[in-house]
């Protein structure tokens, strides 16, 4: 076989996908019930390998475990029937949105979960902007359909309603929420009765039952089933692939991922209906065909995973090419050599070394000093991809080590954790490393920088509320005026941006209307400032 017919053969294998959903929809115990189908794992919780010695999770993060939310995104890569999976499970607090936005330019297609008691949640609906910003295609699941929850049917107004995707449900549920006595499933017309498994730490079986047995078994919530089908039949609501791929509709399926119920249906929706990794437009807006020579963009950098070793890896989705651990790679940007002797595959905090891989999948660069959030690597002739877009902060404090002795420590931690865009790190011109401001979108990102300074740096940091009330991107013409007004203060961001920080949106305001030839330009997501 060429290289070529190989490249794209084990690229129409990959599936790289992301599950996104609000707080407590239940997107942390999904992905790990995916992976015990998948067979990566045993039972929730625990991963299998190396003699059962291996104990990750998703969420590898002590902070994570203790507050049970997922604070930063985990990469995990396994096979599924013949398939590589690359799953990107993602933060799912607002917090946390631009972590989220970034791990979503890497991946083909996404997960909405939705809680049935809950429906349509704001940050639920934020997340999903992005998705349809960057055209991906989405596939639903209702959640929690074990539990009391709200109608079916009122769910999937709501979804087509507020999201703009029309729902085409490719399981059907027996029973209200609440009272579930399984799925049917549209496209074969089976009936897949409802079983629980003792903590869900088992596959739970799939009882097929003939529709015969089951209206005789079922009664009325047999028939009302039949009837919520009958309307779908009539409105059209059925699977389409076409309209799917194209931003359109979205396949719903209905389960539990705690009771495991309706798990290996979306693993399977996954293979079939979820597209492999398409040629990614450059800079310049061409698509780049996948056998060209090697290229991938940054789209995560993290420090500490393993406390043993301390270490850094830069997390790159390859979207062209075949990569082969040790190749020589170019950074677009530095245009300097990229190490890859030590490539990693990743399985949340865990990974091994990688040898080769293909477009779709992510690979881990270990201490790789000097690359950046958005970075394009290459082989062969140069090539970039677009930048990845920052949110506006919301929210802005001071931060100070608590033992002077440290400051060595709490810098070096605080220029890590920037690189990471955990917040970000905002310094004088003239001051360097002295009084830093915080940026960040929720104040939660303040306190996972406090904790990991304290946890992984050794620096105890005091965290202090800054007084400031919006954030504009300027540049040295304008900055000299801007000096000159009370209020607002000039600052330079890791990427050598120069930014205002304004204690005053009044001020700003009129400030933007009375001098409308000043430099002063929002901070959008999905555009490159």
């Amino acid at each position: 076989m060429s290289e070529t017919a190989e490249i794209l053969s084990e690229a129409a294998s990959r599936r790289t996908f992301a599950i996104i959903s609000h707080p407590d929809a239940g997107k942390t115990t999904l992905t790990e019930k995916f992976l015990l189908y998948a067979g990566a794992i045993q039972t929730g919780g625990a991963v299998k390998a190396r003699g059962d010695r291996r104990a990750a999770t998703s969420d590898w993060m002590e902070m994570e475990r203790q507050r049970g939310i997922s604070i930063s995104s985990t990469v995990l890569q396994f096979p599924y029937r013949d398939c590589i999976f690359n799953l990107l499970d993602t933060p799912g607090h607002r917090d946390f949105s631009e972590d989220t936005y970034r791990v979503l330019s890497a991946v083909d297609a996404v997960i909405m979960v939705l809680d049935v008691a809950k429906g349509i949640e704001p940050q639920t609906l934020k997340l999903f902007e992005v998705c349809r910003s960057q055209n991906l295609p989405v596939i639903t699941f209702f959640n929690k359909y074990d539990r009391p929850g709200r109608d079916p049917l009122e769910l999937l107004d709501e979804v087509e309603q507020q999201i703009g995707l029309r729902p085409t449900p490719a399981t059907w549920p027996v029973g209200q929420s609440g009272d579930f006595r399984g799925v049917i499933d549209r496209r074969t017309g089976d009936f897949i009765r409802f079983t629980r498994v003792a903590r869900g730490a088992s596959i739970a079986p799939e009882e097929i039952v003939s529709p015969e047995i089951a209206a005789q078994e079922e009664g009325a919530a047999w028939q009302q089933a039949l009837d919520g089908i009958g309307l779908l039949d009539a409105i059209g609501a059925d699977v389409d692939i076409e309209s799917f791929l194209a931003g359109e509709s979205t396949p719903v399926f209905v389960g539990s991922a705690l009771t495991n119920f309706g798990v290996q249906m979306i693993l399977d929706a996954i293979v079939d209906l979820a597209p492999a990794p398409a040629p990614r437009k450059d800079i310049n807006g061409d698509p780049r065909p996948l056998e060209n020579d090697f290229a991938a963009f940054i789209f995560k950098i993290q420090a500490n995973m393993d406390p043993n070793h301390r270490d850094r890896i830069a997390f790159a989705r390859i979207c062209s090419g075949k990569f082969d651990r040790g190749m020589d790679v170019d950074c677009a940007r530095t245009e300097k050599n990229v190490g890859t002797k030590y490539a990693t595959t990743a399985f949340g905090s865990e990974r091994e070394t990688i040898e080769e891989a293909y477009p779709g999948d992510v690979i881990g660069l270990v201490n790789t000093s000097g690359l950046q959030i958005g970075d394009t690597l290459h082989a062969g002739k140069s090539v970039q991809f677009p930048a990845l877009p920052r949110f506006a902060p919301e929210v802005f404090a001071t931060a100070r080590p608590l033992d002077s002795s440290k400051f060595k420590q709490f810098r070096r931690g605080l220029q890590q954790l920037d690189e990471e865009g955990v917040v970000q790190v905002l310094r004088d011109p003239d001051m360097g490393d002295a009084d830093p401001i915080l940026a960040a979108v929720g104040q939660l990102q303040f306190e996972v920088l406090a904790h990991r300074l304290t946890h992984e740096f050794n620096a105890p940091t005091e965290i202090l509320n800054a007084d400031y009330q919006a954030i504009r991107i300027t540049d040295k013409e304008t900055a000299p005026r801007l000096r000159e007004i009370g209020g607002i203060r000039i600052l330079r961001r890791s990427d050598d941006a120069l930014v205002a920080l304004f204690q005053s949106k009044y001020r700003l305001q009129r400030l933007e209307a009375d001098e409308p030839s000043l430099t002063l330009t929002p901070i959008i997501a999905g555009s490159r400032d």
